[in-house]
This record gives C-alpha cells, structure tokens and sequence, in this order.
C-alpha cells in the first residue's frame, strides 16, 4: 500500500479570490502529490507565475513558480492510502501526461461552467479539480466524487488522512514529514 496526497491550496490571486467568493470554502485549488515531500506534485493551473492567462498540465513545488511567488499560500494535505497497483498505474497516467504536457491546456470554459453546476469537457483540458478526479479513475482508485468537480469534494473522500494544516512554505519545516 502507498499514500497519495491532495493538496489543497489558496493563493489569493484573482481567480483564487473569485473561486472562493463563490464557493465559499477556504480552499480554490487542488493539486495530487505522489510522495509526502510534495516532490511529485501536479495539477492544471499557470505554467508562469506571472502570466494567469497561459495555463496547462504542470507540475507544482512548494519552492518554485506559482506557490514561490505568492509566499503566504495556505493549504490543507491530505494522504489516501492506494494499493501498488494503483500507485504504479497513477504514476504510469502522470508520467505520460507529462511527457505530452504541451498538448493540455487548462479549461476555461469548463471552470466558468462550474459555477452554473454544468460540466464542460474538452479534449486535452481540465481545471485542477477536473484533472485529479480524471487521473484517478484512469487509474482505477474510484473516489466518490461528485460530476461536476471542485477542490473542496477531495476534503470529502472517505478515508482521507488530515496531514497539514498552515502555510505551504512551512510543510517541510514543521516536523509533519516523520510522522508519516
């Protein structure tokens, strides 16, 4: 068995600011890390820290880009144990994904659509919460989600593990990675 990790963020951009006016949660991102260090941790959001517009397929660290510049992002972790399997077919998914990174764009439209309760796919787009939802069950891990996803339904997952609570920044230094 190993653990995966949702992680969910808010950074206080714009978007960020208007997710959370809508949704009202804390929390208007998610991300999926495949190691508790966070070393392995991907989404869809900017590939720039400084250009909001210009998103995709990236992969995220606590020290770099996105969550580099805005310093006082705050998150919630959470771990979910998986079978091998599992792990090795999600890590297979992403590794792939990654390769043809540049074919994925973040999907505007299919985030406006949320906040009517519609889902909007398209080919080769996600939103954070649309591609962690769609990375999971291509690889088998079935998560009661709902259809047309947010970052707050992965707080809802029966049998997530509270990890972190606090400043991203501050995951590494506050003693949480031995006990796990």
């Amino acid at each position: 068995m190993k653990d995966i990790y949702f992680v969910l963020t808010y950074t206080g951009t714009w978007l960020a600011k208007q997710i959370r006016k809508y949704t009202k949660n804390e929390y208007s991102h998610v991300s999926l890390a495949l190691d508790k260090e966070l070393n392995n941790m991907y989404s869809f959001g900017r590939k720039h820290a400084y250009n909001p517009i210009w998103g995709g397929f990236i992969r995220e660290y606590i020290d770099k880009g996105t969550f580099k510049r805005f310093y006082n992002t705050k998150c919630i972790i959470y771990s979910y144990e998986i079978t091998d399997e599992n792990y090795k077919l999600l890590n297979e998914n992403i590794s792939k994904m990654y390769e043809e990174k540049e074919k994925y764009k973040f999907n505007f439209l299919g985030l406006c659509a949320v906040v009517f309760n519609k889902k909007l796919s398209r080919k080769y787009r996600f939103y954070c919460a649309e591609f962690v939802k769609y990375i999971l069950a291509k690889s088998n891990i079935n998560v009661l989600l709902p259809e047309v996803v947010k970052p707050e339904d992965f707080q809802k997952i029966e049998g997530i593990k509270k990890v972190y609570k606090g400043y991203l920044r501050d995951y590494k230094t506050e003693g949480n990675l031995e006990n796990k």
